[in-house]
């Protein structure tokens, strides 16, 4: 409905010659529903620009869309307060509505706003240095919920996990295990290392300063060891060490992602993009832009040219590369594949680094503004107010498994996905433990089961959902409310989409559930004759499918019992 009338105020602003072309129509539901099912404040804000009085500017509106408006969509257009203008649904567009949701079943909710473009969502793009944390869950849940919703809006979409396998991290991941490795097949002497949290962890003599003490570096090196013995000891190559901890790490991190129901179409890595020349590529065209110089044996981005304080080093003294320098490179490859959107989902932690990229990407001649940043805060684990302690390089972290473990994979995917990316989440485990209509995700999946144990136990009775049934006998209040509700979903989704904001989908979704029970709670279906009973089965049905349907696009399941 928010596309149609959009277009019916399109066509009464044009008659209007002073409004500007690329004036922004805004619509939305009011505060209180006896003002209508949508407004505009267009009239108000149009005031300045025509020199009118905004009352006067929204009868005027008013009275050319009551013109022009179909009569079986709008029962009015009205004009209220100091000058906004209000719709209201014909009921007739209710029931048709209601009736196209339960014909498409499974597929309501999917629209073609994205139809004909192609969408590259790059997530998780987590290091194969150690076993997924909390934070990576919600980068991997945040990337597949946003990549759900531009499916279900018509893109033709890719997943894609970009990881760094090349320079120091790996360098140091690789060293970690050998020491380990060392210290399996002979008599190394050991020392203590002072972690930062002030506690004390033995480790080999040559292991290193900032190396990776999980038990997953041991149980690697065990492996190499039971397979090479100690013949590994005779060479200074790290390439076997870094190759088994690499794809030991990856299973893992795949094996967690499969627990989430995420699953990648597509991989990408930092040592390809050395191997093809792409990084040197980068460096090149950057600097035949002129926007690169060498200072005290780096190589820097002038980044202050583009409003940065401080300009940027690409190139260390040491010859290696930033991660700023590959991560340009991979995103002219993203470019050059041809898609129309790229999204990025990345931690808060990148909110300095990832205009150098951008701005780089413009430079060398590709459209920046294809790219589109999604910024997640950090996530803290809450137990009775009080914040778990984690870390994500020493021992004593807490993986995602742990986290699917404890409360189980519907309820991890539900709570990342409740706040905002740009909030802080503080995950509460004591509310995801709780198998009660307290726990959010809960409170939905029932609503779903609740109504699947209605319509189960009406059939058995004798009643039935008839596709047949006469839904214009659904006129109570709780009735009408309940569909205008279903009939918001598709603008929900695209909204979520649009905005990159999974969250407004679980909110939605509550709305639902809180529709539903309102109308249960209002108009029995056991009891009552025959056609209505079947209308209001109908109904139901609908809530079911918008419940389903939006739990299917967060990864949630929906079950038929609970």
């Amino acid at each position: 409905m928010k596309d149609y009338l959009h277009t019916q105020l399109r066509r009464v602003l044009d008659t209007f010659d002073a409004v500007p072309d690329d004036f922004e129509i805004e619509l939305e539901a009011p505060a209180r529903p006896e003002h209508g099912d949508l407004a505009t404040n267009t009239a108000l804000r149009l005031a300045s620009v025509l020199g009118d009085n905004p009352r006067s500017i929204a009868e005027t509106v008013a009275e050319r869309l009551r013109a022009q408006v179909d009569p079986g969509r709008i029962k009015s257009v009205e004009v209220a307060g100091p000058g906004f203008v209000n719709f209201r649904y014909a009921q007739d567009y209710l029931f048709d509505g209601l009736a196209d949701l339960l014909a498409e079943g499974d597929m309501f909710g999917r629209t073609d706003a994205g139809a004909g473009q192609r969408a590259l969502v790059e997530y998780v793009s987590a290091n194969p240095t150690g076993p997924l944390t909390v934070g990576h869950g919600r980068n991997a849940v945040l990337g597949d919920t946003i990549a759900n919703l531009l499916a279900w809006t018509g893109y033709d979409v890719t997943r894609e996990y970009y990881y760094n396998d090349a320079g120091r991290q790996m360098r140091v991941l690789a060293q970690s295990v050998r020491a380990r490795y060392e210290a399996l097949a002979s008599d190394v002497p050991t020392r203590t290392m002072t972690l930062d949290d002030g506690t004390t962890v033995e480790v080999p003599e040559n292991f290193p300063e900032d190396g990776y003490l999980g038990q997953y570096i041991v149980e690697i090196a065990e492996a190499l060891h039971d397979e090479h013995g100690d013949a590994l000891l005779s060479t200074d190559d790290l390439t076997p060490f870094r190759t088994a901890a690499e794809e030991a790490i990856f299973a893992d991190i795949e094996q967690t992602l499969r627990r989430l129901d995420v699953k990648m179409d597509a991989f990408a890595n930092e040592q390809d993009l050395y191997d093809a020349g792409r990084v040197q590529a980068v460096l090149d065209g950057l600097d035949e832009a002129g926007v690169t110089y060498e200072d005290e044996g780096a190589l820097w981005l002038r980044t202050t040219e583009f409003g940065k304080e401080d300009d940027t080093v690409l190139v260390k003294q040491s010859g290696e590369p930033t991660y700023r320098t590959p991560d340009i490179a991979y995103h002219t490859t993203k470019s050059e594949r041809g898609y129309d959107l790229m999204i990025d989902v990345f931690g808060a932690d990148h909110h300095a680094a990832y205009p150098d990229v951008l701005n780089a990407l413009d430079v060398l001649g590709y459209d920046a503004d294809a790219v589109d940043i999604v910024l997640y805060q950090f996530v803290t684990l809450v137990r009775g107010g009080e914040p778990v302690k984690m870390s994500t390089r020493r021992a004593n972290y807490i993986t995602l498994d742990d986290l699917i473990d404890q409360v189980g994979a519907d309820v991890t995917r539900f709570f990342f996905l409740m706040r905002s990316p740009g909030t802080h989440l503080n995950f509460d485990l004591e509310l995801a433990e709780e198998e009660s209509k307290e726990n959010p995700v809960f409170y939905l999946q029932y609503a779903h089961a609740r109504i699947c144990s209605i319509l189960d136990t009406a059939e058995e009775v004798g009643f039935s959902h008839d596709a047949d049934a006469d839904l214009s006998v659904l006129t109570h209040e709780e009735e009408i409310a309940l569909i205008k509700e279903l009939l918001r979903f598709p603008q929900e989704l695209q909204n979520a989409a649009e905005n990159r904001a999974p969250h407004f989908v679980p909110n939605y979704l509550r709305d639902v559930a809180t529709a539903f029970s309102q109308f249960y709670d209002n108009c029995q279906i056991i009891g009552e004759e025959e056609e209505l009973a079947s209308a209001r089965m109908r109904l139901a049905l609908a809530a079911k499918t918008v419940l389903k349907n939006g739990l299917t696009v967060l990864g949630i399941s929906a079950p038929r019992q609970m």
